[in-house]
């Protein structure tokens, strides 16, 4: 029992040392400003911009299990050349469809500097996995299966097969998105072969997630990984208590999402701050504890070599504590002739972070596939309306095509 209890006292102390960073900052702000002030100011942030109000084409996908999967799609205008091959009977050649897949405890709003920038330059596809979003709770999990990786690769199958049954495809994944696509590359290897035109990475790992730290004390991560899963599983069994506590901590976890979110917190637009909080915030305890446990064992590193023949760009952030750097250059590792940017001082949630920056590698990308011409430019489109989307970071690092 002695050792049990060792090995929580130090999970506890390591946990205890993140937690008590975003408090500090939360302390002196509630020493300065009182709590009535500082929620009509969440409130006022909340009306700020159009941060998650851009929408689509809807759509709904079905997965193997039943569950409904929302999408989005932003077509191309058509243009009065296709409208007379449409008169004339002909069938144009589609064109390329890009499809967007969000991260853990996000949806496919945290594409919004993206989507606003890509209108009217491709045809792109938003979806929102199970259990987030505007997607149903997964039946599978709702009748005790474990979320995992291998499962969201169908799952985008199945919206692919809705939203974008033929045609050549781009895939972008941010985070739990790229081990998505390669879960789907994993298991239908003819169709990256046949349709694929390119593919994007940011901010996500092919494996061993089991060895991140998330910046807290390495000596207590063995414990702290122990625990963990159960301590979520029993806290998802308590969700409307859980979901209270989350509000009545609400500046706590509004400091911890800027820790974990942003390279460069106190430089990001509040309102882009505060949107990244109500994404994650969005997403139920349950779901947060069904699906952890499908990252400590995902490793999909030879499923990258599905991606060797056609263009691939990772994008990383140097100060990202989900998904560190180091996996991004593992991705370039396993695939050497991807190309590799590291943004200096941002973090996970980079494409919020830097849009700009992200946005502009994403359509090199496409210009490299002819998806979109290699003159294109995002203009002022798909920023953020202070902070750093002003003085768009340098790359730290890029490994050549």
């Amino acid at each position: 029992m002695g050792d049990n209890w060792r090995r929580a006292g130090w999970a506890g102390a390591a946990i205890g040392v993140i937690a008590a960073g975003a408090a500090a900052g939360v302390a002196v702000e509630r020493i300065t400003v009182g709590r009535g002030v500082r929620r009509k100011a969440r409130l006022a942030l909340d009306a700020t911009g159009d941060y998650g109000s851009l929408r689509g084409t809807p759509g709904a996908a079905y997965a193997e299990d039943g569950t409904e999967l929302h999408f989005e799609v932003d077509e191309l205008p058509e243009e009065p050349a296709k409208r007379q091959r449409s008169r004339l009977r002909r069938k144009p050649a589609p064109a390329p469809t890009v499809v967007f897949c969000h991260g853990y405890c996000l949806g496919q709003d945290s594409w919004h500097f993206q989507r606003a920038a890509l209108r009217g330059m491709v045809r792109a596809v938003y979806w929102d996995q199970r259990s987030h979003g505007r997607s149903a709770r997964g039946f599978a999990q709702a009748d005790g299966e474990p979320a995992t990786i291998d499962q969201l690769g169908r799952d985008l199958k199945a919206v692919i097969d809705a939203a974008a049954p033929e045609g050549p495809l781009i895939l972008v994944g941010h985070s739990m998105g790229g081990m998505t696509i390669m879960a789907l590359a994993e298991q239908f290897p003819e169709l990256v072969r046949d349709r694929v035109l390119a593919v994007a990475l940011v901010g996500t790992s092919s494996g061993r997630l089991s060895e991140v730290t998330y910046g807290l004390p390495a000596v207590g991560m063995g414990a702290v990984r122990r625990i963990l899963p159960p301590v979520l599983k029993a806290l998802g069994s308590q969700v409307e208590l859980v979901e209270r506590g989350r509000r009545a901590t609400a500046d706590l976890f509004a400091g911890m999402i800027k820790m974990y979110s942003f390279g460069a917190p106190r430089e990001v637009d509040p309102g882009v701050a505060r949107f990244a909080e109500r994404l994650i915030e969005a997403t139920p305890i349950d779901v947060v504890a069904e699906f952890y446990p499908a990252f400590q064992t995902h490793d999909k590193t030879e499923a990258l070599q599905r991606f060797a023949d056609i263009p691939v760009t990772v994008i990383a952030g140097d100060h990202d504590m989900i998904t560190p750097a180091a996996h991004s250059q593992a991705i370039k590792d396993a695939l050497p002739a991807a190309e590799l940017v590291v943004l200096e001082r941002a973090g996970h949630l980079m494409m919020l972070e830097y849009p700009e920056t992200v946005t502009a590698l994403l359509i090199e990308l496409f210009a490299r596939t002819g998806a979109v011409p290699a003159a294109a430019n995002v203009g002022g489109h798909g920023r953020s309306t202070a902070g750093t989307a002003g003085n768009p970071p340098q790359p730290g690092a890029a490994a050549g095509t």
